[in-house]
């Protein structure tokens, strides 16, 4: 509607009345001066209403004309979308008995859009709308119930509405019939579906199609495992068994489960048609209540409660009737003869070696009928022929067919124990025998390279034995380093740590590995963020990475991809994992993965074993990953192989995050600066036991410019110092006999507590850390040239270590 306009005479109709109001009061006047005869009254009156109606036209102009209630034109989009959002159905109407507002669900209930209240051909719901519309208009509302609309059953109020109480509000709400399956759905679901499983009853809502629609929760921890297990929608018969006696049982507790007793409750009723047999037809919902069944009723003997206990039991337990036929075993007896899942065998002697079936059968008769009493015989199993086992047999009465009580004693743990304890003996030995040889070698290559490093002195590039003994060196360097990888393997070989970081590594040894794994094999490197620093060999670290590298290229003939990859585990992932070899932590974690052949199962649990290797013979020497097993742990990590045949194998390398100085720090730290001078001067005492190697030791000082003075064990070596020959290095071999390196510097010290110390020995620095943890003393590895003893002996003279 148009709204009032700002002044009085602003429009058409107002200014058609200002002739008529000033006609109006001159009538007025004269009519009051013909009956009072006074003009000056007369003037006074009609002056009057017309200043009256100028006041009257002023307070309209400067005061907003207020709008009636017809002029409001409602908005019906607010009203039309939260009548959608409901789930009622709404529609308003106005005194006329037009249709204001409705909403779609009003036009789904009712087609067209009918006007409230001739909603329908109902002659009976038209009137009863109209009486209670006639009272919603004079008393504010109204109320029908349970109104019939084809196959709805509507709740309708009506109210009365608007500004001006002009409209009326109709609200159809459905009426929800009571449900069967409804409460009986809410009834599993909630506490009463809880109380009921505390009670021992399962409970299960299956639809006519026989799918689980509810249930309630000891059924769902006992047919699932789990309380919070999703099964709608699953088949109800999936999730039981009927044995050979007509028996119900939950089939995930196999043999070891209770006969259950099932009662059915229909939710819906019969069709009215029943079948000829006069049974009603159920093909709607059910309630199923299922109990354990009680003990000597519905036909279950006491037996199978027995066999319930006994297989719940951890050790090997079975029953066998009169004739020796066996009835019952359970999953531990099962395990320890060796049979696969679901077999049973018929008589006992079918477990033992086919000597001892008569011995085992009479066995068991002998115990069927006679007294009650028991017995062990020992027996061979048939998948066990070497290993004997004490089968105990034990006469039972009053179990109906049981007659004798069959155990085995499950010792597959302990067997299993045994193993690796014997595997951990072994592993030991051969890491100290390793370490002895690799002494020995030591002591051997180090004679043999000062030999040849003294003859290449005497001899220049072209002369006709430089190239030979060039070449003795060379063997003896690559012999030297399958001590090292010896002593790696035992974890007793001498590490330089440093704090690292892995990406690093794989950079510096990437160019290597392209050349290694040769054209057909690609190498995809990545890296994840925020990895912590370690502390590692990087020497080492890169050996390990080549050893796992051309392993994977090895796996994979027709060639394929190498991936290696370096990201951070936190602690937390850790104890996802689960693992119970590591130990929770930050680590930061080297994969490296291929695309090749896979590892059986049956190797997988051995590759790390010295000398075992897959390849062919001359082609592997089986101490390669033995010796990364070797460096990983000895850096304080852990190695895991995983692998799936014909889909590749994995080695993942677990090294802990360093939490000591910061790497930035460590980066910046200067290596001491070297010098190529090696000539000295001084009296150097070497003690060595070993002639060869004391001899080339001597041989090599001397030419340095020292003057050497030997002796061959510690005992000796303290009397020339107590001699009056002034001492000014002292070079010792650590493990010696009568008296050992530690304790002749130990004494030596008393005397001479500033004495610069050199110890040398062919076993590893970090296998003699205990006994060399003296103060101020610096270690050379055996084997050694001459140039690295010159050197080592120059830098030991120059440290100045601290009176004690």
């Amino acid at each position: 509607m148009t709204p009032d306009a700002d002044a009085w005479g602003s429009q058409p109709s107002n200014r058609a009345f200002l002739p008529l109001i000033v006609l109006t009061a001159l009538l007025c006047a004269a009519l009051l001066f013909y009956v009072v005869g006074n003009w000056a009254l007369a003037a006074g009156f009609a002056a009057t209403v017309l200043a009256m109606t100028a006041l009257v036209a002023w307070a309209r102009r400067i005061l907003p004309a207020p709008a009636s209630s017809r002029d409001a034109t409602p908005d019906w989009t607010v009203a039309r979308a939260a009548a959608d959002a409901s789930s009622m159905a709404i529609a308003v109407t106005d005194r006329a008995g037009r249709l204001a507002c409705a909403s779609d669900l009003f036009g789904e209930w009712f087609p067209g859009y009918p006007v409230p209240p001739a909603l329908s051909a109902d002659a009976a719901l038209s009137d009863s709308l109209s009486v209670a519309a006639r009272a919603a208009w004079r008393d504010g509302e109204a109320r029908v119930q349970g109104a019939a609309h084809g196959a709805l059953r509507l709740d309708i109020d009506i109210k009365r509405t608007g500004r001006a109480e002009d409209y009326l509000l109709w609200r159809f709400t459905p009426v929800r019939a009571p449900s069967a399956i409804d409460d009986v759905q809410r009834l599993l679901t909630g506490d009463a579906g809880r109380q009921m499983g505390e009670a021992g009853i399962m409970a299960v809502m299956i639809g006519g199609e026989g799918r689980i629609r509810a249930a309630n929760g000891a059924f769902l921890l006992r047919a699932a495992g789990r309380i919070d297990a999703n099964i709608t929608g699953r088949d109800f018969a999936a999730h039981m068994r009927v044995d050979d006696k007509a028996r119900l049982f939950l089939s995930r507790e196999e043999a070891g489960g209770l006969p259950l007793r099932l009662l059915q409750v229909p939710l819906r009723r019969a069709s009215q048609s029943a079948p000829a047999n006069g049974q009603a037809a159920q093909d709607g919902p059910m309630l199923l209540l299922l109990v354990d069944e009680p003990a000597g009723g519905g036909g279950t003997s006491a037996l199978s409660y027995i066999e319930t206990l006994l297989s719940l039991l951890p050790f090997g337990l079975a029953m066998a009737d009169r004739d020796g036929r066996i009835l019952f075993v359970n999953n531990a007896f099962a395990r320890v003869a060796g049979l696969k899942p679901g077999e049973k065998p018929s008589y006992p002697g079918d477990l033992v070696v086919g000597e001892d079936r008569a011995a085992v059968a009479d066995a068991v008769r002998r115990f069927a009928v006679g007294p009650q009493m028991s017995g062990d015989v020992a027996v061979r199993m048939r998948d066990q022929p070497e290993e004997p086992i004490a089968l105990s047999l034990a006469g039972v009465r009053g179990l109906g067919e049981a007659a004798v009580l069959l155990s085995l004693k499950d010792n597959s743990e302990e067997s299993k124990l045994k193993r690796q304890v014997a595997q951990a003996t072994k592993m030991q030995a051969i890491g100290q025998l390793a370490g002895g040889v690799a002494h020995d070698f030591n002591n051997i290559l180090t004679a043999i390279i000062g030999h040849c490093d003294l003859m290449l002195m005497r001899h220049t590039p072209g002369d006709s034995d430089y190239d030979d003994v060039q070449q003795i060196k060379s063997n003896s360097n690559r012999a030297a380093g399958l001590t090292r990888q010896l002593l790696a393997f035992s974890r007793q070989q001498t590490l330089r740590p440093q704090v690292l970081q892995l990406p690093d590594i794989v950079a510096d040894v990437s160019n290597l590995l392209k050349r290694l794994l040769g054209e057909n094999v690609k190498l995809e490197v990545s890296h994840g963020r925020n990895l912590g620093a370690v502390r590692a060999d990087p020497g080492q670290l890169e050996q390990v990475i080549v050893n796992l590298a051309v392993n994977a290229r090895d796996a994979m003939p027709e060639g394929g991809t190498v991936n290696i990859q370096t990201y951070a585990v936190p602690a937390a992932k850790v104890r996802e994992m689960r693992q119970e070899i590591l130990p929770a932590g930050d680590y930061t974690a080297l994969r490296v993965s291929d695309s090749g052949l896979g590892i059986p199962p049956d190797i997988l649990s051995k590759i790390f074993e010295p000398f075992f290797t897959t390849k062919e013979l001359g082609k592997g020497t089986g101490l390669g990953l033995s010796t990364v097993y070797g460096i990983v742990k000895q850096s304080g990590g852990f190695i895991f192989a995983e692998s799936e045949l014909g889909r590749g194998a994995s080695f993942i390398i677990y090294l802990p995050v360093y939490a000591g100085a910061d790497l930035h720090e460590a980066k910046e730290q200067k290596a001491p600066v070297r010098r190529s001078e090696t000539w000295g001067t001084g009296t150097v005492l070497l003690v060595e036991d070993e002639d060869m190697v004391r001899a080339v030791a001597e041989r090599a000082l001397v030419r340095q410019g020292y003057k050497v003075l030997t002796a061959a064990d510690g005992e000796q070596g303290l009397e020339l110092l107590a001699s009056d020959e002034t001492i000014d290095l002292l070079i010792s071999d650590v493990v010696m006999p009568n008296m050992d390196g530690p304790a002749m510097v130990a004494r030596a010290r008393r005397a001479r507590p500033d004495l610069p110390v050199l110890f040398m020995s062919g076993y590893a620095e970090e296998q003699l850390r205990k006994s060399i943890d003296i103060p101020n003393v610096a270690f050379l590895p055996k084997p050694f040239s001459v140039s690295q003893l010159a050197e080592a002996a120059r830098d030991a003279l120059v440290m100045r270590p601290a009176v004690q």
